[in-house]
Formats: C-alpha cells, structure tokens, sequence
C-alpha cells in the first residue's frame, strides 16, 4: 500500500515492506499512520498497493515510484524495511523532499528474496542519497528479529541520519506509530494542534 498525502505542496508516500500483498486490509500502522495523517488539515491521502509485494525488485518498484506515485522534490518518503531500500536506492538518483526509513539495512541478509530484489548487487552511493534529500529520518531498534543493528546503525552513520533509537519494537509491525505523525508533523512545521 501507499499513501499519498498532499500539504502545503508537500506530499508523503509510504512504501511498506515486502510481503504486504494488500495492505489496506492490515492492522500494522500504515494505516493508523494514515487516519492521523488524514486529520491534518490540507491532507489527502490515497491508498495504493505496491507492484510486486513479495520480492520487491528495484526494476519494478523505482519506476513505479516515480512514475504512478510521483515522488519528486516534494515529496516524503516513508520507507519500511524493504520500502526503506527502495526509499534509499531511488534518493541516489532522483531529489526528494525527505526521507523517513523504518528498520533499514544495507545487505541482503544472505536472503534469496532479498537478493532477487536488486537493490544490493552494488555498493551504496551515500553521498549522492545526501545530496538529494536534505532531510532523513530514520527509526531502528535493537532487538529487531530480522535486522542486524550493525546495519541499521550504518545507515545512520553514512546518511547522518536524525535517528531515533529503540530497543523494544523490534521490526516495526506495531499497530501504532505516534513518533511518527510527529516527525511528519515536525518536517511540514505542523503545528500538534491539528489533531
């Protein structure tokens, strides 16, 4: 799923993890996320499921990104997990407004699915994602099941990452996610009085 949230100009895409085949019909806070977004005045948000849920390959959701869910220089991009990758590998060649990654990682774990994907047949180009996104935001925790710290706490280091540390909420499939109608909120300067 995808959501799709214009303010002042500025829209805001989540781009889930692989394996959500239709998201609007789950419980994980992709949708509470968007029913606090739609209280904001001046948002509407759209839902979309995402091409290819399971593998995720870059050759078809980079596209899609770009040309169905237009992501551009106003637009945020909030990436979950392998949505994250995505988020990071379409920031090294295209400006975007911001980027928000949820549990992100730079290996494909020595997966076959993730590496079917794509997005880890070459090095990371970090300086190229800096230079097109001037904001990035990034949430991680330490007892996530599927993710070495090692590499979420790298992708901290390389794009100098406003990054907020837990050690309880493992791979971010909570049905809540109130730190991050705050973070939106902070990057559009909307004031907590809209809700």
């Amino acid at each position: 799923m995808t959501l799709t949230c214009a303010a002042n100009g500025v829209n805001v895409v989540i781009v889930p993890g692989n394996g959500d085949v239709n998201v609007a019909d789950e419980d994980g806070w992709y949708c509470w996320v968007k029913k606090r977004l739609d209280q904001i005045p001046g948002f509407q948000c759209l839902t979309k499921n995402m091409p290819d849920p399971i593998t995720a390959r870059e050759s078809i959701w980079l596209p899609f990104m770009e040309t169905e869910l237009h992501c551009d220089e106003r637009t945020i991009i909030i990436g979950h997990s392998s949505g994250a990758i995505a988020a990071m590998r379409y920031a090294e060649t295209h400006r975007v407004y911001a980027i928000v990654l949820v549990s992100a990682y730079t290996s494909d774990l020595g997966d076959e699915n993730e590496r079917a994907s794509g997005y880890f047949n070459r090095p990371w180009q970090w300086e190229k994602i800096k230079a097109n996104c001037p904001l990035i935001v990034q949430f991680g925790s330490t007892d996530d099941p599927f993710l070495p710290w090692k590499e979420q706490q790298e992708v901290a280091d390389s794009l100098e990452t406003k990054f907020y540390k837990f050690t309880d909420r493992e791979h971010f499939q909570d049905t809540e996610f109130p730190e991050m109608i705050e973070v939106v909120k902070a990057i559009l300067k909307i004031s907590a009085q809209t809700e």
